[in-house]
């Protein structure tokens, strides 16, 4: 091994799966899995369809994407039994969520006037503290956030009388258990239930065009596929789905969270030109081993070679070169004014953990917003009552000493222009 050539996934060990997972994928792998959970196009349209009684994609465009997503996962991503039966039970219900949006703008053109004012966008490497920030910040009232609930079951659109009691909260809280009881190790990293925040990119799943395909799946070919389009088609069906959210729901405005997003800021502004952009900062390689660590998981959630033929190039996992691009960019953008001043704040991991009344303070300041006390005292009690490690510690390995010094000097511009210090 040689400092530059060190890989994070080759000393990564999985979780043992729960008896149950174990057993289902070795009984389904007795049977011919696609002709039992089929996942080809055309079998998920046709149970969408037949759910729900709609099947307009809305334009050709979502459709080519859906069937060039559908078949790189049926050729390459090498599911095992209960990791195809998860992915149809997901995708049927995306399309379930594709074909409803496409019916309510129909329905109640009127949704399309609705206007998204400055909505915040919080972002960074994932492991940056993004969540802790985006829940917290989530508590004051004048913030839209969409909720795991809404996200997974949106029709009817969410209503104001009914939101905080809405039946489809539980309903979402057993897709959620299924999904932990599944992968319990995810609950130590990323806890997800129906009343909690969800990232942004949970809100573009039904637009088949997306960077969390090729995070949860190994396949190439769409990632190449991604790779030759704009992002802005997914964010502007992603923007229509907010409106229809917030058509009977509405707050002030719209706090998101996409630590994804980093690389498609871009693409973002154009979508959205008055965004608010919080960058969370932490030592990238602590990020690094952390994120690796989660992508990991995801992949084992569905396959059991989660290094396989099928393994993509995908920034989260790459190279630090890889990885540090997208600050590069960044960087560039704020420097030519494309971010401008006024429109983003920084929070630092270790500022945040320190004192995190401070940190929000600090970006209250910095984006222009008042923070009331009343406000101000529901997030102290919530950060009394959270404590770092409440669902359990997430553990993973460091590489060697020789390969962090390495690492540091890749990171180097991007830490030097946000101040960012070194854990390790």
């Amino acid at each position: 091994m040689t400092v530059n050539t060190y890989q994070r996934k080759e000393h990564w060990t999985p979780t043992p799966r729960p008896q149950w997972v174990q057993t289902l994928n070795e009984q389904g792998a007795k049977l011919d899995m696609a002709s039992v959970v089929p996942l080809d196009s055309e079998s998920l349209i046709a149970q969408a369809v037949k759910n729900t009684g709609l099947g307009d994609f809305g334009d050709d465009t979502g459709a080519e994407h859906f069937r060039v997503l559908a078949r790189s996962i049926e050729e390459e991503a090498n599911l095992h039994f209960a990791g195809r039966i998860l992915t149809r039970s997901e995708f049927v219900r995306y399309l379930e969520i594709r074909f409803g949006l496409v019916d309510w703008l129909k329905r109640a053109p009127e949704i399309l006037d609705e206007k998204i004012d400055q909505p915040i966008f919080i972002t960074g490497y994932g492991r940056s503290g993004t969540t802790i920030l985006y829940e917290v910040l989530s508590l004051d009232p004048r913030f839209r956030v969409p909720l795991k609930w809404e996200s997974l079951f949106p029709f009817p659109p969410p209503e104001s009388s009914t939101y905080d009691h809405d039946p489809r909260i539980a309903r979402a809280d057993k897709v959620n258990e299924f999904n932990e009881n599944m992968i319990p190790e995810l609950s130590a990293m990323h806890k997800s239930a129906g009343s909690l925040p969800v990232e942004s990119l949970e809100l573009n799943y039904f637009t088949f065009l997306s960077e969390v395909y090729p995070i949860a799946f190994q396949v190439p070919t769409y990632a190449r596929y991604l790779e030759a389009r704009s992002m802005d088609y997914s964010f502007e069906w992603q923007k229509k789905f907010l409106k229809l959210l917030q058509w009977r729901c509405k707050g002030d405005r719209w706090l998101l969270k996409g630590p994804s997003h980093l690389p498609y800021l871009r693409e973002l502004l154009e979508v959205y030109p008055d965004a608010r952009i919080i960058f969370t900062h932490r030592d990238p390689v602590v990020c690094a081993d952390s994120g690796l660590s989660l992508q990991a998981s995801l992949y084992w959630w569905r396959t059991d070679e989660p290094w396989g033929d099928g393994t993509m190039k995908n920034w989260l996992i790459d190279s630090p070169q890889s990885r540090a691009q997208p600050w590069d960019d960044i960087i560039d953008m704020i420097e030519d004014g494309t971010l401008k001043a006024d429109h983003v704040c920084n929070s630092q991991y270790d500022d945040f953990m320190t004192d995190p009344m401070a940190a929000v303070r600090k970006i209250y300041t910095q984006l222009g917003l008042d923070l009331t006390a009343d406000v101000e005292q529901r997030m102290r009690q919530f950060l009394a009552e959270k404590p770092q490690g409440q669902y359990g510690r997430h553990e993973y390995e460091h590489p060697p000493r020789e390969v962090i010094e390495y690492e540091r000097e890749v990171y180097k511009k991007y830490q030097d222009y946000f101040s960012v210090p070194n854990e390790l």
